[in-house]
Protein backbone atom coordinates (compact mmCIF):
# COMPACT_ATOMS: atom_id res chain seq x y z
CA UNK A 1 0.00 0.00 0.00
CA UNK A 2 1.11 3.60 -0.82
CA UNK A 3 1.06 6.27 1.90
CA UNK A 4 2.19 9.57 2.60
CA UNK A 5 5.54 8.59 3.90
CA UNK A 6 5.85 5.18 1.32
CA UNK A 7 5.18 1.93 0.45
CA UNK A 8 4.08 -0.33 3.44
CA UNK A 9 3.62 -4.42 3.74
CA UNK A 10 0.47 -6.04 5.75
CA UNK A 11 -0.71 -8.78 5.75
CA UNK A 12 -4.19 -9.61 6.33
CA UNK A 13 -5.97 -13.33 7.56
CA UNK A 14 -9.67 -14.42 8.93
CA UNK A 15 -12.96 -13.11 7.56
CA UNK A 16 -13.44 -9.99 5.56
CA UNK A 17 -16.31 -9.13 6.97
CA UNK A 18 -15.57 -10.30 10.68
CA UNK A 19 -14.94 -7.68 13.78
CA UNK A 20 -10.99 -6.47 12.83
CA UNK A 21 -8.08 -6.57 15.09
CA UNK A 22 -4.58 -4.56 13.79
CA UNK A 23 -1.14 -5.51 15.23
CA UNK A 24 1.03 -3.05 15.68
CA UNK A 25 4.65 -4.53 16.47
CA UNK A 26 7.69 -2.87 17.79
CA UNK A 27 10.86 -1.30 17.18
CA UNK A 28 13.20 -3.81 14.55
CA UNK A 29 11.36 -6.75 14.46
CA UNK A 30 8.03 -6.81 11.78
CA UNK A 31 4.94 -8.57 12.06
CA UNK A 32 5.76 -11.46 12.18
CA UNK A 33 6.51 -10.75 15.86
CA UNK A 34 2.63 -11.73 15.87
CA UNK A 35 2.73 -14.77 14.21
CA UNK A 36 1.76 -17.12 17.34
CA UNK A 37 -0.87 -15.31 17.84
CA UNK A 38 -2.92 -14.19 14.84
CA UNK A 39 -3.94 -17.87 13.78
CA UNK A 40 -5.46 -18.58 17.13
CA UNK A 41 -7.76 -15.41 16.26
CA UNK A 42 -8.27 -16.22 12.29
CA UNK A 43 -11.60 -18.06 13.02
CA UNK A 44 -13.43 -14.80 14.31
CA UNK A 45 -11.05 -11.97 13.24
CA UNK A 46 -9.93 -10.03 10.30
CA UNK A 47 -6.54 -9.56 11.27
CA UNK A 48 -4.40 -6.97 9.93
CA UNK A 49 -1.17 -6.52 10.06
CA UNK A 50 1.66 -4.05 8.75
CA UNK A 51 4.93 -4.30 8.99
CA UNK A 52 5.79 -0.64 10.28
CA UNK A 53 9.08 1.26 8.67
CA UNK A 54 10.96 0.33 12.15
CA UNK A 55 13.97 -1.31 10.95
CA UNK A 56 12.79 -4.72 9.78
CA UNK A 57 11.01 -3.83 7.07
CA UNK A 58 11.50 -4.63 3.73
CA UNK A 59 10.79 -1.51 1.37
CA UNK A 60 12.36 1.46 2.68
CA UNK A 61 10.38 4.59 2.61
CA UNK A 62 10.36 7.83 0.45
CA UNK A 63 13.53 10.42 1.13
CA UNK A 64 12.49 12.86 3.66
CA UNK A 65 9.62 10.79 5.05
CA UNK A 66 8.28 11.87 8.35
CA UNK A 67 9.09 8.72 10.96
CA UNK A 68 8.86 10.47 14.25
CA UNK A 69 6.60 8.98 16.32
CA UNK A 70 3.14 11.57 15.37
CA UNK A 71 4.53 10.55 11.70
CA UNK A 72 4.43 7.23 12.31
CA UNK A 73 0.92 7.24 14.09
CA UNK A 74 -0.60 9.27 11.28
CA UNK A 75 1.23 7.05 9.02
CA UNK A 76 -0.98 3.50 11.04
CA UNK A 77 -3.88 6.23 10.89
CA UNK A 78 -3.68 6.37 6.85
CA UNK A 79 -3.53 2.30 6.29
CA UNK A 80 -6.99 2.40 8.58
CA UNK A 81 -8.31 4.66 6.11
CA UNK A 82 -7.17 3.42 2.84
CA UNK A 83 -8.17 0.21 4.01
CA UNK A 84 -11.82 1.54 4.87
CA UNK A 85 -11.60 -0.06 8.34
CA UNK A 86 -13.51 1.23 11.33
CA UNK A 87 -13.99 0.17 15.20
CA UNK A 88 -10.85 -1.83 15.00
CA UNK A 89 -9.40 -3.04 17.77
CA UNK A 90 -5.73 -1.35 17.66
CA UNK A 91 -3.15 -3.85 19.54
CA UNK A 92 -0.11 -2.76 20.71
CA UNK A 93 3.76 -4.08 21.61
CA UNK A 94 6.91 -2.31 22.69
CA UNK A 95 7.50 0.87 20.32
CA UNK A 96 4.07 -0.10 18.39
CA UNK A 97 2.29 0.42 22.07
CA UNK A 98 3.65 3.88 22.46
CA UNK A 99 2.35 4.68 18.83
CA UNK A 100 -0.77 3.21 19.47
CA UNK A 101 -0.78 5.77 22.33
CA UNK A 102 -0.48 7.99 20.04
CA UNK A 103 -3.15 6.80 17.33
CA UNK A 104 -6.20 6.63 20.30
CA UNK A 105 -5.24 10.39 21.23
CA UNK A 106 -4.35 12.10 17.40
CA UNK A 107 -6.34 9.60 15.10
CA UNK A 108 -8.98 7.76 17.46
CA UNK A 109 -11.80 7.77 14.66
CA UNK A 110 -11.06 4.62 13.52
CA UNK A 111 -10.37 2.93 16.86
CA UNK A 112 -13.12 1.55 18.77
CA UNK A 113 -10.68 -0.33 21.55
CA UNK A 114 -7.26 -0.46 22.54
CA UNK A 115 -4.96 -3.18 23.60
CA UNK A 116 -1.42 -2.19 25.41
CA UNK A 117 0.94 -5.06 25.65
CA UNK A 118 4.38 -4.45 27.36
CA UNK A 119 5.15 -1.20 25.61
CA UNK A 120 7.28 2.07 25.80
CA UNK A 121 4.80 4.78 28.21
CA UNK A 122 5.36 8.63 29.98
CA UNK A 123 8.67 8.66 30.59
CA UNK A 124 10.24 5.11 29.39
CA UNK A 125 10.52 5.79 25.73
CA UNK A 126 13.23 4.28 24.77
CA UNK A 127 13.70 2.20 27.84
CA UNK A 128 17.31 3.23 29.46
CA UNK A 129 18.83 -0.10 28.26
CA UNK A 130 18.19 0.89 24.31
CA UNK A 131 19.01 4.59 24.50
CA UNK A 132 22.67 3.66 23.35
CA UNK A 133 20.77 3.16 20.06
CA UNK A 134 19.71 6.89 19.84
CA UNK A 135 23.12 8.37 20.93
CA UNK A 136 24.48 5.87 17.57
CA UNK A 137 21.80 6.93 15.53
CA UNK A 138 23.67 10.26 16.11
CA UNK A 139 26.97 9.24 15.46
CA UNK A 140 28.02 8.70 11.70
CA UNK A 141 27.99 5.11 10.82
CA UNK A 142 26.79 4.04 13.82
CA UNK A 143 23.59 2.49 12.96
CA UNK A 144 25.46 0.97 10.34
CA UNK A 145 27.82 -0.69 13.34
CA UNK A 146 25.27 -1.94 15.26
CA UNK A 147 23.24 -3.76 12.14
CA UNK A 148 26.40 -5.22 10.86
CA UNK A 149 26.66 -6.75 14.88
CA UNK A 150 23.84 -8.61 13.69
CA UNK A 151 25.60 -10.62 11.36
CA UNK A 152 26.56 -12.44 14.52
CA UNK A 153 23.77 -14.82 15.78
CA UNK A 154 25.10 -14.80 19.35
CA UNK A 155 24.81 -10.98 19.18
CA UNK A 156 21.05 -10.89 18.40
CA UNK A 157 20.98 -12.91 21.52
CA UNK A 158 22.57 -10.50 23.76
CA UNK A 159 20.60 -8.62 26.56
CA UNK A 160 21.24 -5.38 24.43
CA UNK A 161 19.35 -7.00 21.36
CA UNK A 162 16.67 -9.30 21.55
CA UNK A 163 18.22 -11.42 24.20
CA UNK A 164 15.77 -10.08 27.07
CA UNK A 165 12.70 -9.75 25.33
CA UNK A 166 11.11 -12.74 25.95
CA UNK A 167 11.73 -16.03 28.14
CA UNK A 168 10.80 -18.59 25.29
CA UNK A 169 13.89 -18.47 22.89
CA UNK A 170 13.39 -16.95 19.87
CA UNK A 171 14.26 -19.33 16.65
CA UNK A 172 17.19 -18.57 15.09
CA UNK A 173 15.56 -17.99 11.66
CA UNK A 174 13.29 -15.93 13.04
CA UNK A 175 16.11 -13.56 14.57
CA UNK A 176 17.67 -13.79 10.93
CA UNK A 177 14.34 -12.19 9.25
CA UNK A 178 14.17 -9.26 11.61
CA UNK A 179 17.34 -8.57 11.03
CA UNK A 180 18.41 -8.94 7.21
CA UNK A 181 16.97 -5.78 6.45
CA UNK A 182 18.93 -3.53 8.49
CA UNK A 183 21.93 -5.22 7.70
CA UNK A 184 21.43 -5.36 4.17
CA UNK A 185 19.95 -2.15 2.88
CA UNK A 186 21.44 1.17 3.47
CA UNK A 187 18.07 3.15 2.89
CA UNK A 188 16.71 0.53 5.35
CA UNK A 189 19.11 1.99 7.85
CA UNK A 190 18.34 5.67 6.90
CA UNK A 191 14.92 4.91 8.13
CA UNK A 192 15.74 3.34 11.23
CA UNK A 193 18.03 5.79 11.54
CA UNK A 194 15.00 8.72 11.43
CA UNK A 195 12.98 6.57 13.46
CA UNK A 196 15.60 6.56 16.51
CA UNK A 197 16.39 10.18 16.22
CA UNK A 198 12.87 11.03 16.44
CA UNK A 199 11.91 9.52 19.69
CA UNK A 200 11.63 11.40 22.35
CA UNK A 201 9.34 10.76 26.05
CA UNK A 202 7.43 14.09 25.35
CA UNK A 203 5.04 12.45 22.75
CA UNK A 204 4.10 9.97 25.48
CA UNK A 205 4.17 12.16 28.15
CA UNK A 206 1.91 14.39 26.10
CA UNK A 207 -0.17 11.85 25.19
CA UNK A 208 -0.71 10.02 28.73
CA UNK A 209 -3.37 12.76 30.10
CA UNK A 210 -5.18 12.59 27.12
CA UNK A 211 -5.47 8.64 26.64
CA UNK A 212 -8.58 9.61 29.24
CA UNK A 213 -10.45 10.92 26.70
CA UNK A 214 -10.19 8.32 24.54
CA UNK A 215 -13.81 6.88 24.68
CA UNK A 216 -13.35 3.18 23.61
CA UNK A 217 -12.22 0.61 26.22
CA UNK A 218 -8.70 -0.44 26.89
CA UNK A 219 -7.21 -3.34 27.88
CA UNK A 220 -3.54 -3.83 29.43
CA UNK A 221 -2.41 -7.09 28.83
CA UNK A 222 0.97 -7.17 30.45
CA UNK A 223 3.39 -9.72 31.36
CA UNK A 224 4.73 -9.36 34.98
CA UNK A 225 8.38 -10.19 34.40
CA UNK A 226 9.07 -7.42 32.31
CA UNK A 227 12.95 -6.36 32.69
CA UNK A 228 11.69 -2.81 30.49
CA UNK A 229 8.37 -2.26 31.00
CA UNK A 230 7.69 -3.15 34.29
CA UNK A 231 4.76 -4.16 35.96
CA UNK A 232 4.82 -0.39 37.62
CA UNK A 233 4.30 1.18 34.20
CA UNK A 234 1.02 -0.88 33.63
CA UNK A 235 -0.95 0.34 36.90
CA UNK A 236 0.55 3.75 36.28
CA UNK A 237 -2.00 3.49 32.97
CA UNK A 238 -4.70 1.59 34.24
CA UNK A 239 -4.99 4.32 36.81
CA UNK A 240 -4.51 7.03 34.42
CA UNK A 241 -7.28 5.31 32.16
CA UNK A 242 -10.87 5.41 33.53
CA UNK A 243 -12.40 2.09 33.27
CA UNK A 244 -9.03 0.03 31.60
CA UNK A 245 -8.62 -3.34 32.16
CA UNK A 246 -5.47 -4.65 33.81
CA UNK A 247 -4.77 -8.44 33.16
CA UNK A 248 -1.08 -10.33 34.11
CA UNK A 249 0.43 -12.48 32.09
CA UNK A 250 2.30 -14.68 34.05
CA UNK A 251 6.21 -16.42 32.69
CA UNK A 252 5.85 -13.73 29.82
CA UNK A 253 8.22 -11.19 29.27
CA UNK A 254 7.72 -7.89 26.63
CA UNK A 255 7.25 -10.41 23.63
CA UNK A 256 3.94 -12.02 25.16
CA UNK A 257 3.34 -12.92 21.77
CA UNK A 258 6.44 -15.02 21.64
CA UNK A 259 5.90 -16.31 25.31
CA UNK A 260 2.20 -16.93 25.81
CA UNK A 261 0.70 -16.15 22.45
CA UNK A 262 -2.53 -18.66 23.81
CA UNK A 263 -3.33 -16.17 26.60
CA UNK A 264 -3.02 -12.97 24.62
CA UNK A 265 -5.25 -14.39 22.17
CA UNK A 266 -7.57 -15.36 24.49
CA UNK A 267 -7.71 -12.66 26.28
CA UNK A 268 -7.62 -10.16 22.96
CA UNK A 269 -10.40 -12.34 21.62
CA UNK A 270 -12.51 -12.27 24.89
CA UNK A 271 -11.83 -8.40 24.93
CA UNK A 272 -12.87 -7.45 21.37
CA UNK A 273 -16.50 -9.38 21.45
CA UNK A 274 -17.56 -7.55 24.72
Amino acid sequence: MTLEQGTVSYAESGPSDGPTVVFVHGAFVDGTSWRKVTPLLTDRFRCVVPDLPLGAHRTAMSPGADLTPPGLARLIGGLLAELGLDHVTLVGNDTGGALCQLVVTGHPERVGRLVLTPCDAYENFLPPAFRYLQALARVPGGVGAVAQSMRIPAVRRTPLAFGWLSKTRIPGEVLAHWTEPIIRDRAVRADARAVLRGISSRYTLEAAPRLREFEGPTMLAWATGDRFFKPRFAERLAADIPGSRLEWIPEARTFVSEDQPRRLAELIGEFATT
